[in-house]
């Protein structure tokens, strides 16, 4: 198994790598000429946010009986965010990545070639819009004619519109502002931002810092995370994308068994503190699961709420972009 050698992170622990931002930046022009997949039996190129079943894996190791000799090995790439992570999918730079129900949606869009090959529940915990300590917002309506920061194209642009339409606001009644994760933690660090709408762990350690929980994003709305796939990888190499995900699912089951030791991988990884770290496992459990009718029914509803809200060019349908291939290993 080979590690992607990435440059250092800036000082923040959390702030995102210059390969992820490069990425993100030169997608589109990468897209003009994909390169093919690792050839068969080659490595496959998963992404990853420093977090959930795919750091559990990463950091104890993805053993070549466990792809089935399928491939030689992984290399991971980290990530700040999913949409600079459905840019790599897009350009044909990765081959796999865990992220929120919204790049997907906006990579499908953009005619971008991706699958949905598994998913992982989300029970909205873990995304919260948060004010800074001291801000006299109290309640969602009083965001009228304030900033709120976003990733756009993520999962927190989704809750934003979700949470403001429960106040009876849309986007153009706030001054949107659109942030990486770590642009945000800094202007929401420096009081430039009213609010900020985000996900673990930023959101964990915006609370350590003072952060206070307007809303968190549990019982507004359902949705999931996606094991996305580059669809060339998918169709030229399903095999492997099944004993990768067979091997997922077991790392999953051993991190919500084993949550010390978890956390402790987290707060390694993240540099947070280990009670921040075994304070956010408790916001969620950890699973690889099939794509089925009811997931893409639920990601279809997503896909409409941006469609409503205009921030899709057309109507996007989710089930073109299922991949329904793998069924788990009974254990």
């Amino acid at each position: 198994m080979t590690q992607a050698h990435l440059p250092p992170f800036s000082s923040h622990p959390l702030a995102p790598s210059r390969r992820a931002v490069l990425i993100s930046t030169l997608g589109a022009g990468l897209a003009a000429c994909v390169p093919k997949p690792a050839a068969t039996g080659g490595p496959i190129r998963i992404g990853t946010q420093r977090g959930g079943v795919l750091l559990i894996a990463k950091s104890r190791g993805l053993s070549a009986s466990e792809l089935a000799g399928t491939a030689s090995g992984v290399e991971w790439i980290e990530f700040p965010s999913g949409p600079p992570m459905i840019e790599a999918l897009a350009a044909g730079a990765l081959d796999l990545g865990l992220m929120g129900e919204s790049p997907p949606i906006f990579a499908q869009a953009s005619g971008a070639g991706i699958v949905y090959a598994a998913v992982q529940p989300v029970t909205g915990a873990s995304q919260a819009i948060i004010t800074p300590n001291g801000s006299m917002i109290t309640s969602l309506a009083d965001l009228r004619g304030k900033k709120v920061a976003f990733t756009k194209g993520s999962a927190s642009h989704l809750f934003t519109i979700v949470a403001l339409r429960s106040a009876g606001l849309i986007l153009t009644d706030v001054q949107a502002t659109h942030l990486a994760p770590g642009e945000a933690m800094a202007a929401f660090s420096a009081g430039a931002i009213d609010a900020w709408a985000v996900w673990d762990p930023f959101y964990a350690l915006a609370l350590a810092q003072g952060g206070k929980v307007l809303t968190t994003a549990e019982g507004l709305f359902e949705t999931n995370a996606f094991y996305v796939a580059s669809r060339r990888f998918a169709e030229e190499r399903p095999e492997a994308l099944k004993a990768l995900l067979d091997a997922l699912a077991v790392h999953a089951a051993w991190g919500n068994v084993h949550r010390d030791a978890y956390s402790g991988l987290f707060a390694k990884a993240t540099g947070l503190p280990p009670a921040i770290a075994q304070a956010m496992q408790q916001r969620g459990s950890l699973a690889v699961e099939p794509v089925t009718e009811p997931v893409l029914a639920l990601q279809q509803k997503a896909a409409d709420i941006f469609l409503r809200a205009g921030a899709l060019p057309s109507a996007v349908k989710v089930r073109e972009a299922a991949w329904t291939a793998w069924h788990p290993v009974e254990r």
